[in-house]
């Protein structure tokens, strides 16, 4: 299987996924009856819920492949995300409330149904980033690195940073710079080298000069094929288009 095809499959794996998560918060929604809905019979409270919180969600989904892929911090992104879909969620939401409630027409009560859609958003997008913030972490983290897998590599360390935190490796002419949770130090070596070295170890080749551990990676963000890594200490490496796919592969996508 190719990249590009790979790819398409991890698109529907992913939506298939969110749409089960979605089905299955409607389904709840349909059993708690919030917002006077309990009274509806239940083959109709079924039919909206399913249909409003399916709709709000992948409305929300297609804002946060855009927006929310430009706030780095989690919860700001799901505040930010609910809030912008609750935009043109609310109308459609008056709407279905029409024309499957037979609720009345009151234009004057669309601020307290926009407050409701946002707390309804905002519950379906964090359960949804945690889902797949729980997948990333499960993909990243579940696979320890071999008991000698930096053993070489950290050997070349002053004693101060042999034994810290691996967070990545960068090139620097014809030095590595090696950055970790104690610091970062300068090693005379070749970057290939370094890589090879840790061929073994848990993290990914990013860039053509920049390697990183894969407990280090916060989050990602991607424009048009390549990206960004922000990593533990604040660190920020470029992710090239030819080192993309075993990060999104892991799930960082």
């Amino acid at each position: 299987m190719n990249g590009a095809s790979g790819s398409r499959v991890e698109r529907r794996q992913r939506l298939a996924l969110d749409l089960l998560l979605l089905a299955g918060l409607g389904l709840i929604m349909a059993v708690l009856g919030p917002y006077r809905t309990l009274d509806i019979p239940d083959l109709l409270r079924t039919a909206y819920w399913l249909i409003a919180v399916m709709g709000a969600g992948l409305i929300g989904i297609a804002v946060d492949s855009t927006l929310g892929r430009r706030i780095p911090r989690f919860w700001w992104r799901i505040a930010a995300v609910a809030l912008v879909a609750t935009l043109p969620v609310t109308p459609a939401v008056y709407a279905l409330n029409a024309a499957m409630l037979d609720l009345p027409r009151r234009p004057w009560l669309m601020p307290q149904l926009a407050w409701q859609v946002f707390v309804v958003l905002l519950l379906i997008m964090a359960l949804r980033a945690l889902l797949w913030r729980r997948i990333v972490e499960s993909r990243t983290i579940v696979v320890p690195p071999l008991p000698e897998a930096e053993r070489e590599f950290r050997m070349r360390l002053s004693a101060k940073r042999r034994t810290a935190k691996l967070i990545a490796i960068e090139a620097e002419d014809h030095y590595v710079r090696v950055h970790t949770d104690a610091g970062s130090e300068l090693l005379a070596m070749r970057f290939a080298e370094a890589v090879e070295e840790l061929a073994q170890a848990h993290g990914y080749r990013l860039h053509r000069s920049w390697w990183a551990s894969a407990d280090a990676i916060e989050m990602v963000r991607w424009k048009r094929g390549t990206g960004e890594a922000r990593l533990t200490g604040g660190l920020a490496a470029p992710v090239s288009r030819s080192c993309a796919a075993p990060l999104k592969e892991a799930g960082w996508r």
